[in-house]
């Protein structure tokens, strides 16, 4: 699965073309490399998400063409979230 489409149907982040532009910006990294948005997501892949002044570590439990609300958080484990400030 895309990277871009996981973060959207997982509900990390609410719009896939966000998703795109966040990964394009070099925001996103797999298994500690960086990630564009149409790099493939795999169960057990370790993401690390860039927001800002917040940065979000996640592992892949399932991947799901679509979900409902209430089991999108299934789909990873929240490693790790982490603020970084100057």
């Amino acid at each position: 699965m895309r990277l871009d489409k996981f973060l959207k149907i997982s509900r990390i982040i609410k719009r896939r073309t966000v998703a795109k532009e966040v990964a394009d910006q070099g925001r996103v990294q797999i298994n500690n490399q960086v990630a564009k948005s149409s790099s493939a997501v795999k169960v057990d892949d370790e993401i690390t998400i860039t927001f800002g002044n917040r940065i979000m570590k996640i592992k892949v439990k399932e991947l799901q063409e679509s979900t409902k609300k209430e089991d999108a958080a299934k789909m990873y484990e929240l490693i790790g979230e982490d603020s970084t400030q100057n």
